[in-house]
Order: C-alpha cells, then structure tokens, then sequence
C-alpha cells in the first residue's frame, strides 16, 4: 500500500509543463486552472466541471458510442461531425431519399427522423475509486486473483451506483492499472436527425484529403435529443418532447485568431503513449502491413461496385467510410512513425529507466521490466501477423460473419437431445433467434451478394497468399487444393451451398432452427472452422497475457517515480477528457508554413464538377460568386472553411466543441493532420495539430445552402 500512496500523490501533485499535449480528467481542473487562464481562459473551473451545478460538462455527449456531441440550443439541438452522424444519415437513405447525396434539412420538428439504435450519453459524475479497488492489494498478489478482486469490487461498485438500471455506470482503468475511476452516465436514446449538408460538402475531399492539412471540408451534422415531457430518457415515442439540457453552448460569430486560447472537451477513445518500443517495432513490421493490403483490397472492390449504381453506392457508402478510414490512418501512422524516429524516442526513455532501476536496491522490482517487454514481444511476434491477418481478411472481410457470428455453435447444440424441437431449451433458441430478427433486416437492407462474394473472394486469396499452411485450417487449406487456386469458384461454390446471404432463407431458419441446415451449409462451416483454430492457435495464454498486464503496470509506475516532476496523464480510453491550447500553424517542413485556417476560396480553387470527391453543389458556388455570405465572413470578407489548433485529440473526439476564453463554440473538431500520425504512440508538439471546421462555416453552410435559419435562429449567437 506505501507504493500505492506514493503513486496517487505523485498523481494529484504535478504541475503542468505545457498546454498542448494532454488529455486531462475534467475532475481534476483545479490543477491546472490557473494556467488556463493565464493563457485567456476567463471562466473558472466550476464553470467547466460542476456536479452540483450545470456546467459545460452537461453540454457535451458520447454521440452513438465512438463520436463526441455537444448541445448546442436550450430545445436539444446537438452538433457532431458529417462522418459521425454518417452512418445513420446512410441507414434513413434510399434511392428515393437520399439524404447522403442531397443533404437533408429538417423544416419541421415533425420532419425530424428517428434513428434506429442512436442513443448519446451525458456525463453525471466521475470519482477516483482507485483506493476501494486496490485495497489489499500488492506487487505479492498473483495477476489472477488481482483481477478477481478488482472485477468483483468493480461489479459492487456498479450496482450500488447505477439505480437500479437508472444509470450507466463505468468503471476505467488509468496508468496501466494503476489508477481507477468510477463514470456515470445518462443514456438518452430517442435521437433524430435534423439535418446535414450534401456528402459533396460534409466530405469534401473523400480519402484525398482525409488526415490532411489544408482542410476544405464542412463536416458537420445536426441531430436534436428527445426525452419524456418530466425530461427523463425514453425510448421513441411521438409523445416525446425536446430535450431541455442544463447546458448548451453559446455560438461565437467572431471566429479565432492566431495564438487565441482554445480548448476541447470529449471522448478520447484510444491512444497508447506509454507503449514501448517492442511494441511499437511489431506493430510497424507484422501488423500495420497487414491492415493496409487488406483493407486496400476490399476497398478497390467496393469502390468499383459503388460506381456501377446508386443503389450500392448508398449501400456500401458507410462501410466503405469504415475500412478507408482506418486504411489511410496506419498508413499514415506507418510512415510517420519513422519520420517521427518514435522508435528511437521510445528506446532513449527505455534506456534511462533501466539506468534509474540500477541506480538504486530500492528499485529491484523495476529491473526486469524492459527485459520482460523484450521477450513478450519476440513471443508475440511469431503470430503477430497471422492474428491480424484473421481479424482483416476473415473476421472482418465479408457481411456474412456478421449474420454467422451470433449463430456461432448453434449447430452442435441443436443436435443435442436436450435441445430437440418443442423442449424448452429449442424453445430458447427460436426466442433467441427472433430477438436478433431487426438487427438482420438492417444488414441485408445494404447488402449486395455480388459486392460480398467479391469481398470474400478476394479476401481469401490474400489470406491464403500471406499465411503459412500451418496458420490455416486443413479443411480450408485442402478446398483450396481441390479448386486449384481458383477462389472465384471455389466462393461462388460455397455461396450456392449457404443461407447466410439469403434473407427469406434466414428468416425461415428462424423460425424452425435444426442443425442439419447449419451442418450443411459450407459459408457457416468455413466461418466456424475458421475460429475455432483461430480460438486454438492464434490467442495468447493467460499466462503471458498476465505477465504483459503486470509489466505495464510496473512500467507505469516506474516512469512516474522516475519523474516525480514531470506531468503524466492518462491514456485515452474513451471518458471525458478536455484538452487546451491555442489556435496555431504549423511547419511542414523547411520553408513551408502552413496557415492556421483555410477559406471558401480554397474550396472553390479545388472544385472539379463531376468528380468523386471535389463535386460541389451549384447553390454553394453561385453564393461564392455573388459574395452572399451574410453575417458569417470573416473581418476580410471571406469565409473561413477550418483553422487548426495545438490541442491534443484523438479518435473519439470527432464531433467536439472547439470553446474560445470565453466559453463560446468557435469550431467542432474533426481530424488531425498526416505530419503527426504516430501521435496516438507520442505526442509531437511541433507538428501535432487538431482539425476544426469553423462554426461560422457551420452556420453559412445551414443558413445560406441549406436555407434552414430557422434552426439558427434557435442558437445563441454572441457577435
């Protein structure tokens, strides 16, 4: 318990060193206020996190579980990015509405559309729990008996917090296990969407510029929360009123300056800055390879199938948003982090913990640590590569596994006697099945069996071309001997002799389940002879995952004894963070500075009529020429399209208010740029930048193009 004590003082006791790197618990302001406000904050820290009071905190939302909101109106209306509300905007779009194309601008709230399983989150408190979950607890205590405790502990936790389901209560591990906080949440799930601009201009740019600097894109999309008329959550109902938050931000209509204070609150969802360079090495080498050919793959698939109709193209335009993102994401995290020389970084802080273990007997238990990272990773390593190769081009490759996943076993069950037709247990299972009824209409609503077995085909052929016989099973190595390679046919064959992509043929096997369906179909048995070697062969044992769990956790803690003075934070994972700085360009490189902010001009100088990504709507060109901006310019008469910021974001954050001094929205956050792609591993404060659309875009955007001032007219506006 002393080195406990001793890590949760050094904990609440460090002072800030800089603004820009850090994503800083909200409950812990009161360290760096002062700061804060040296640099032009001019509220306080109540006024930010207040769990007695409204506060900013109450205006800002886990948006669908990977996205950040913020309320932007005192009747509900909420802002988040175009690519966050993107998948729900796709899943309301048909040939005959399509609200990805055209855009879509709620007149009325009776014309606000509810979204199918789109529910956002506000925080309500969050407390340090570390001291409940920990007691007893020491470096003697075995890993599993650790992570018995600290699971059952947190389950009590949960329970004795949650109201009776009234909240949703999380418990998050910090440092590496070190530290622990207790989250609680107000899950709000009638959500509808108002309204969003044209893919032309809330993706202006598609893969091209995506992760890049300059920006042109006005990405951005409006969603209003619903709740009961006594103001609780409910789940959609006509009767349902707007939601009334304590809190929504003001808008600011004077937009930022270079050096101006600026900060952002969201979700963070995951960085790994305390990684080590084993890992790192082997993500570089056996991982990230993996995911860009794959993900290559698949993408040149859907890309050709969505340019043959605009039935496909709105079918697949989300899932081809999933794959390219992530794609264009470690391509960029490949190349940077060696131009970054993170490795190199990561093994001169490896190389002073070490000397800091030797120099001290009291350090013993620190001594092995960078040695045991060595040797976990060399094992890791020999099947590195398979593991992801399983994720890219099986698990994740085809919609198939989706409908396969949750009929995983069924097979072997249904042919047990206990399970036989009109027992209870058979019973079960036809429930069981019925309850996931919605969830596959939704999926073969965009599902095209042609795109698929492309997918499949494809993705088999790569798998087979970078696995060793021994990674793969014998049934699959073995077809693909009696197919002599040709995997078009060896798919198409497999596809005749399934159900997985017949939607009438699912919803009959629902309703009468039986084995000899599944044991005959060859899509489920592949699927499922597929995992069950991967379960086999390609997961770690407890005792080496058990042994990394202890090595980061004493990792950690040795870092920060190392540095008594130096300022640490959390990796992301998710919860609330706020992160603060200032409006700022960058140096690209030698001789080449880029500005802070980008213009309408820009826009237009990279418009091609026509093209995949650089189209515009006539509405927004014809406003450009006339120079009808209203009152959204800028003091030079131009409109500014995005402008850059020093706050430290990541993944999660998209979606987030961009606050002034004042308190006052001036952008949402939407990416990062290509100079700092290894940021998730290290933070590089040269050239670490986030992205933001300007607010007065937003407004241009909802006003002038989409002629919707009436929902303008709903915020408050501070000129």
């Amino acid at each position: 318990m002393k080195k406990l004590g001793l890590l949760l003082s050094l904990l609440l006791s460090f002072t800030f060193l800089r603004a820009d790197e850090g994503m800083w618990l909200m409950m812990l302001l009161n360290k760096n206020i002062s700061q804060m406000q040296e640099m032009g904050l001019q509220l306080t820290a109540e006024d930010i996190y207040n769990v007695n009071h409204s506060s900013m905190k109450d205006g800002v939302v886990i948006f669908g579980g990977g996205c950040t909101g913020e309320m932007i109106s005192k009747d509900g209306l909420l802002l988040t990015n175009h690519h966050c509300g993107y998948s729900n905007i796709q899943a309301l779009s048909s040939e005959e509405h399509n609200y990805l194309g055209d855009g879509y601008w709620a007149k009325t709230r009776e014309e606000e559309l509810p979204c199918e399983g789109l529910s956002v989150q506000f925080l309500i408190s969050m407390e340090e729990v570390t001291s409940i979950l920990l007691e007893g607890i020491t470096d003697e205590t075995s890993e599993a008996d650790r992570k018995a405790l600290i699971k059952e502990r947190s389950e009590e936790l949960v329970k004795s917090h949650n109201e009776d389901g009234k909240y949703f209560v999380h418990i998050a591990n910090m440092f590496n296990g070190n530290a622990y906080y207790m989250f609680i949440y107000l899950e709000f799930p009638d959500v509808r969407f108002v309204g969003a601009p044209p893919s032309s201009l809330g993706n202006y740019g598609g893969d091209t510029d995506n992760w890049m600097w300059p920006r042109h894109t006005v990405d951005f999309s409006l969603f209003r929360v619903y709740a009961d008329k006594d103001g609780n959550p409910a789940p959609y109902s006509a009767d349902n009123v707007p939601y009334q938050p304590k809190f929504y931000f003001p808008i600011s209509l004077a937009g930022p300056e270079e050096d101006d204070f600026a900060m952002i609150i969201g979700f963070p969802g995951r960085t790994d800055r305390y990684a080590c360079s084993y890992a790192i090495e082997m993500k570089m080498k056996e991982e990230n390879p993996v995911i860009i050919a794959s993900r290559g793959k698949k993408l040149d698939v859907i890309t050709a199938a969505r340019q043959q109709s605009k039935k496909t193209d709105i079918q697949y335009a989300n899932k081809a948003a999933m794959v390219s993102n992530y794609w264009k994401y470690t391509i960029g995290q490949t190349e940077q982090v060696v131009n970054n020389r993170v490795i190199e970084k990561k093994r001169e802080i490896e190389d002073q913990f070490i000397q800091w273990a030797n120099a001290s007997p009291d350090r013993q238990i620190y001594r092995g640590v960078i040695d045991e990272y060595a040797n976990i990773y060399k094992e890791y390593s020999q099947i590195a590569k398979a593991r992801v190769l399983y994720h890219e081009a099986i698990f994740s490759s085809t919609d198939l596994f989706l409908v396969w996943g949750p009929l995983y076993g069924l097979d072997a069950l249904l042919a047990k006697k206990e399970y036989k037709k009109g027992t209870d247990k058979y019973q079960g299972i036809v429930a069981y099945l019925e309850s996931l009824s919605e969830d596959f209409e939704t999926l073969y609503k965009d599902y095209d069996i042609a795109v698929d077995q492309d997918i499949m085909s494809t993705m088999l052929a790569y798998f087979y071309e970078e696995s060793t016989p021994e990674q793969r099973p014998d049934m699959f190595n073995k077809m693909v001997k009696k197919y002599k390679g040709d995997f078009n046919k060896l798919t198409a064959d497999l596809y005749k002799k399934s159900i997985l992509h017949d939607q009438q043929a699912i919803h009959d096997f629902i309703k009468n389940p039986n084995a000899k369906t599944l044991k005959n179909d060859r899509v489920y048995q592949l699927l499922q002879t597929f995992y069950s070697f991967y379960l086999q062969n390609m997961v770690f044992s407890n005792e080496t995952q058990e042994r990394l769990s202890r090595n980061h956790r004493l990792f950690m803690r040795g870092l920060m004894e190392m540095n008594p003075n130096k300022l640490f934070y959390p990796n992301a994972n998710s919860m609330m963070r706020l992160t603060y700085g200032q409006v700022k360009g960058y140096e690209v490189e030698d001789a080449l500075t880029a500005r802070y902010y980008t213009t309408l001009e820009g826009t237009i100088a990279k418009y091609r009529p026509g093209s995949w990504e650089f189209d515009l709507p006539e509405r927004i060109v014809e406003l450009f020429n006339s120079k009808d901006y209203g009152p959204y310019a800028d003091q030079d008469g131009k409109i500014r399209a995005c402008f850059l910021t020093n706050n430290d974001i990541t993944g999660g954050n998209s979606g987030s208010p961009v606050i002034n001094g004042k308190g006052e929205l001036i952008g949402c956050a939407f990416d990062g740029n290509w100079e700092a792609m290894s940021g998730d591993l290290f933070f590089e404060t040269e050239v670490q930048r986030t992205i933001a659309v300007d607010i007065r875009y937003v407004l241009f955007v909802i006003d002038k193009v989409g002629g919707a001032k009436h929902l303008v007219d709903e915020m408050k506006i501070v000129k």
